[in-house]
Parts: C-alpha cells; sequence; structure tokens
C-alpha cells in the first residue's frame, strides 16, 4: 500500500459558534454530528460515527484512528490504493493520526470538509481517550504495572466463560513470595518495592502471551492460564522457579516464591476456582508436597 504525505491538522480557533457559519442544512449536519458524538465514550464507536459522516463526502475504504495509549479502526475498514494521513492537533499539541484508505485522490474542497468534520471530532475524541486512560490505571497495580485484583475479578470472569462455551480449561496459579516480611523489616520498603518489582518481572517472562498476571497487593500475585492443560501449568510452575532463581536481586535477599494450581472444573464459579487454589498456595507454603488434580470438563 502506498502512504501518501502527512497533512498537518491547523491549529484553528474553533469553538462552537463556527457551527453557524454555513448554510443552514451544513450547521445542522455538523449540530447532529456533534450531539451523537457526545453520546458515548468509547473511541471505537466515536471513528464509526465519524466515519457514516465522512461518507457524506469522501470515497474511502477504510478509516484508522492512532494515539499513543489507543487504536481504533472503523467497522469494515479495508486497504486500498493509497493512505491519506491527517494529525489531529489540541491546543496547538500533537494528539494523534487519522488515516482514509482512498482509491481517488482527496479533492481540496472535500479537503476542507474533513479539517472541519476534524475540528468537530477532537474534542470528543480527547474525552474518549482520557475516560480509556483513567480505566486503565483504574484497573493497574501502581508498582509493578500489572492488572489489579479488580481486573483479575473481571478477567476470570470471562476466561472461565469463554472456556464453558468452547469446553476448554482454564488454569489458576496463585503466587507468593517466601521471606518478603523479612525483607521490608531489614531492608525497608524501598528493597521490598524492588523485590516485587523484580518478581513480577520474573512472572511475566514465565508465561505464554495468552496468559495473564495481576497483583492483589502486598506479595500476593495470580495468573490465569487459559486453554491449560497439566503441560502448560508444569511448565509455567518450573519457569518461575527457575526465573526466581536467576534473578540477582531475588538472590541477594533469598526470596523463593510459593505456588498454589488449579483447574478450573464444571461446578466453579469465580470464588470456588479461586478458594481451591488459595488452598493449594497454603499447602505449599506449609512445604506439604502437592499434586493438583485435572478435572475434565467434557
Amino acid at each position: 500500500m502506498r502512504t501518501v504525505n502527512v497533512v498537518n491538522h491547523p491549529n484553528s480557533k474553533f469553538n462552537a459558534f463556527t457551527l453557524f457559519q454555513h448554510s443552514e442544512q451544513q450547521s445542522q449536519r455538523n449540530l447532529a454530528l456533534l450531539e451523537q458524538l457526545q453520546t458515548t465514550l468509547d473511541v471505537k464507536q466515536l471513528i464509526n460515527i465519524f466515519a457514516i459522516e465522512v461518507a457524506k463526502y469522501l470515497d474511502f475504504t477504510g478509516v484508522y484512528f492512532k494515539h499513543a495509549s489507543i487504536s481504533a479502526t472503523a467497522r469494515g475498514s479495508r486497504q486500498a490504493k493509497a493512505e491519506r494521513q491527517f494529525e489531529l492537533k489540541l491546543n496547538g499539541q500533537f494528539f494523534g493520526l487519522i488515516t482514509y484508505a482512498v482509491n481517488t485522490p482527496i479533492s481540496m474542497t472535500n479537503y476542507k470538509v474533513l479539517i472541519e468534520l476534524h475540528q468537530l471530532l477532537i474534542n470528543p475524541l480527547n474525552n474518549a481517550v482520557q475516560y480509556h486512560q483513567a480505566m486503565q490505571l483504574a484497573l493497574q497495580d501502581g508498582l509493578t504495572k500489572l492488572g489489579n485484583r479488580r481486573s483479575f475479578d473481571e478477567q476470570i470472569k470471562r476466561t472461565m466463560a469463554q472456556a464453558t462455551r468452547r469446553h476448554t480449561r482454564v488454569g489458576l496459579i496463585l503466587c507468593d513470595l517466601n521471606k518478603f516480611k523479612a525483607v521490608n523489616d531489614t531492608h525497608g520498603h524501598a528493597a521490598g518495592d524492588s523485590v516485587l518489582v523484580h518478581f513480577a518481572k520474573a512472572l511475566q517472562i514465565s508465561i505464554r502471551d495468552t496468559d495473564s498476571v495481576f497483583r492483589f497487593g502486598g506479595d500476593e500475585f495470580a495468573i490465569i492460564v487459559a486453554d491449560a492443560c497439566e503441560d502448560s501449568l508444569t511448565a509455567i510452575e518450573h519457569r518461575i522457579h527457575h526465573a526466581v532463581s536467576e534473578d540477582t536481586l531475588l538472590g541477594k535477599y533469598r526470596v523463593t516464591s510459593s505456588l498454589g494450581i488449579a483447574f478450573m472444573n464444571r461446578a466453579d464459579n469465580a470464588m470456588s476456582f479461586f478458594k481451591r487454589a488459595d488452598k493449594a498456595l497454603y499447602t505449599d507454603k506449609m512445604n506439604m508436597p502437592q499434586k493438583f488434580s485435572v478435572v475434565s470438563l467434557s
């Protein structure tokens, strides 16, 4: 696909009054679009609404939006002969890129229309991006940048429901650190925070791309393993212990980890599933050999 030159979005002094500097019909269209754009804080939905309006003026096959923290594609988008990109600026600062997949050049008349439509889009889009960022922060542990307990509670329910529909299995691994309290008491909370960050990284490098790691708080962590089997959980368990043993900082403080492993069974809800993994963790911490059993979902 050929990409044409990027066009900077001008930093014009747009406000609501410019809506009325057109014909009555165009002003009504602008107001209607603005009202629709203010009905959602979902970035993808905003791009879908916007694409429907742009289709009145431009022959395109796709609309794409890209921001530093989020991207969205209009429904039904596909490649074309060329792409035309426009920079979106907010208060003179680069905000993001909006790209149109086109098979024919954009006329100067339609170019001017697009610039005006972008001015209508930018503030609702900024609100949606800020909302997305706030929601991401609400679901993230500030220290390790892993998902937090709220994120875990949402993800485990979705993963279990999906496994039930697909007749697959979900594995749950609960993890905590041995001798972590001694690190905090002896070396201080800064050292304890460093240990937690290193342990989080050890967990992240031990899982597959389809698995998810969370920190509940303190030294308590969890891993959701989708499409799990005995071999995959055993492999993750071994990789965790290896990663912890190879980490210089964790070795310095002689920190090890305990793991509690469980498979979801057909009778489980999120709470019962978690309790079985928690019981396995307690057993492991008490240095009692624990073998988890596989319950078939078929």
